[in-house]
């Protein structure tokens, strides 16, 4: 009996999602009285493996072969539950990711397990049980879905549990198996992705604009903030809707979900359908000249007023700050 984290690696780099997995999975085989063992599929080097032993990971499983260079869904799916079965695992992990996302449910089907997606806390054992509390509808609400399959898969959202060191470094050990050729069926020639953002789903902090902004020449000053921050950028449907900027930017409903610690809505009315898909952050600011803008209802601190005025403002306070922050230390 074990737990076993996939932990995914882009260009042969661990992202923070991966160091929050593993140290939710090790919290978990601690729950559990078991040991926690990691599986990585592609090019990692092996000081970057042995340090996931830093985060709880008694042992890594390092799967390297020519056809997964790659992600291939099926069959890293096939790589991760021949593994689980290798080592006896009655749990099975993954950052709630674009990859996780996609294999969790092809690794539940292979083990018979039962999956729970999107869990943002971690198991309640007590009495026997194996319940999970996870985002439901949207992120409007929670949900508290109990496993009683003798196998479990566990997706976890970014930002739901902090990075802890607990241990040294790890032993890591190859593992292989024959992919069938059927796990080849789809290939993903290329994955473009932008290197010079932060990843909305992982970011801390993000700054989002609405059509308050009044159009694509004034998104300047939300960069700028965003900039100052170490913030992500974001937007609102209608904004992405009318071109003025990426659809890769728009959270909500019909967008990306993102629960970072602080997020900053500038101009944005506060649509139900935008909620869904912000509300798990930890702190909200909301910038409005709409006293009666939905968006106040669910803020931590709201600022009435002209966005135009505020952030401006706001950006130079930061910059001061940090120029005070900065000496300090020096």
């Amino acid at each position: 009996m074990s737990v076993l984290v996939y932990v995914e690696n882009i260009g042969g780099k661990f992202k923070k999602s991966t160091f929050e997995v593993v140290s939710y999975s090790k919290a978990i085989a601690d729950k559990l009285n078991t040991e926690l063992v990691a599986i990585s599929i592609g090019d990692v080097d092996q000081e970057s493996l042995s340090s996931l032993g830093k985060y709880g990971a008694s042992k890594v499983l390092h799967v390297t072969n020519e056809k997964l260079k790659s992600f291939v869904n099926q069959a890293y799916a096939s790589v991760i539950a021949e593994a689980a079965k290798s080592i006896q695992a009655n749990v099975v992990t993954l950052a709630n990711s674009f990859s996780g996302k996609g294999l969790a449910p092809r690794i539940a089907v292979k083990l018979e397990a039962g999956l729970v997606d999107g869990a943002v806390e971690l198991p309640n054992t007590e009495n026997g049980l194996f319940s999970v509390k996870k985002t439901a509808f949207s992120g409007k609400a929670f949900a508290f879905v109990e496993i009683s399959s003798a196998i479990k898969v566990i997706t976890l959202n970014p930002n739901s549990y902090p990075v802890q060191e607990s241990g040294t470094a790890a032993t890591v050990e190859k593992f292989a198996i024959e992919n069938k050729e059927t796990d080849f069926r789809t290939i993903i020639k290329e994955i473009v992705r932008a290197t010079d953002k932060i990843s909305l789903p992982e970011a801390e902090r993000v700054v989002s604009a609405g059509r308050g902004m009044k159009g694509p020449e004034n998104w300047g000053m939300i960069e700028e903030l965003a900039d100052v921050l170490g913030a992500a950028t974001a937007c609102s449907k209608p904004v992405s809707d009318a071109g003025w900027r990426p659809h890769e930017e728009h959270v909500g409903q019909t967008g990306i979900a993102i629960s970072p610690n602080l997020y900053i809505a500038v101009g944005i009315s506060g649509a139900i359908q935008h909620l869904a898909g912000v509300s798990s952050s930890k702190t909200i600011v909301v910038i409005n000249k709409d006293p009666e803008a939905p968006f106040f209802k669910v803020a931590d601190y709201g600022i009435v007023g002209d966005a135009f005025e505020i952030v401006p403002k706001l950006i130079a306070a930061i910059k001061a700050y940090k120029g005070i922050y900065e000496k300090s230390l020096s």
